[in-house]
């Protein structure tokens, strides 16, 4: 409710609940009782007159009572969960709950369960963890808990999330540097580069060069003239394209791909751009965790 602008849509939800309570209760007491006094043409009370198939009559009984009783318990504990918990527009509850407050509540409680183990681990460098059994296991945990997501159970990543086993690395694979990754997030844009590389032909010519530099096959007449635009592109990449991991360029003269490799989406690539964030970890963990996860990540490539 806290993003609300104005007080009104508080009071309107809450009104809005409590008429719709009160109307089920309005509903359950109009139909306790029966209603028609019956019709002549059977001399039976309750029947609506209505009559199918010679013998399917319709009556206007009332309802059972338990099933009544069951409505009128769920009433009362509908009014009386929304006087204790959130529920009535800006209304916090007698309880003043929040599921905010639990979280850190059970945060704060997990914390002092296992904060001691983590801590073990806070002062031993990442090389060390790297090959400690008991870290790796925990760093393992870490990872599938908070990581898998984007980059897969086995860190082999996905088109757009690196593959954390290999040794090729966009912001550099130091122990520091994973776990600044880790901690502070990263965030690595490619402007679009169709107009500045002159139109769509200019482009297929630098995807072309883009290919020569790895070694995969390429159109050596378009990889040439793409070559002589690659000025425009080496402020990032380099004048080699191997390049830059202080602002996230990736080497062009490897074999790994972020998005794949092929013609097609290499172009894609120069042409759209690309814009990849991955987020900060470091208030959700703690330091202590991210050490560990950072020890984990390093312990998969080939240090």
């Amino acid at each position: 409710m806290a993003d609300f602008t104005s007080s009104f849509w508080g009071f309107y939800i809450g009104i809005l609940t409590l008429v719709g309570i009160f109307a089920c209760a309005l509903l359950l007491w109009r139909t306790s009782s029966r209603r028609s006094s019956g019709k002549a043409s059977t001399g039976e009370p309750g029947f609506t007159g209505h009559r199918w198939d010679e013998t399917l009559l319709e009556y206007d009984n009332p309802l059972p009572r338990w099933w009544m009783g069951l409505f009128v318990i769920t009433i009362v504990f509908g009014l009386g969960y929304l006087a204790l918990y959130p529920g009535l527009g800006a209304w916090g509850g007698l309880l003043d709950w929040t599921s905010r407050g639990q979280h850190a509540q059970e945060v704060a409680a997990a914390d002092a369960q296992y904060g001691p183990l983590f801590k073990k681990f806070a002062s031993q460098p990442i090389e060390e963890l790297a090959r400690d059994p008991q870290a790796r296991a925990i760093g393992e945990r870490l990872f599938l808990n908070t990581c898998a997501q984007c980059h897969g159970s086995d860190a082999r990543g996905a088109k757009g999330f690196p593959n954390l086993t290999d040794a090729d690395w966009l912001h550099g694979g130091t122990p520091a540097d994973i776990e600044s990754s880790i901690a502070n997030g990263r965030h690595g844009v490619m402007p679009p580069m169709l107009d500045a590389l002159g139109g769509a032909d200019e482009v297929r010519n630098m995807a072309e060069y883009v290919r020569s530099l790895s070694g995969a096959t390429h159109d050596a007449q378009r990889a040439a003239q793409g070559a002589a635009k690659f000025a425009v592109c080496a402020a990032c990449h380099g004048a080699e394209g191997k390049g830059n991991t202080a602002i996230g360029a990736p080497n062009l003269t490897d074999a790994t791909w972020l998005y794949a490799g092929n013609i097609d989406t290499i172009v894609e690539t120069i042409t759209r751009g690309r814009d990849n964030q991955m987020p900060a970890h470091g208030a959700v963990l703690g330091p202590d965790k991210v050490h560990l996860l950072a020890a984990w990540v390093y312990g998969l490539s080939a240090h």
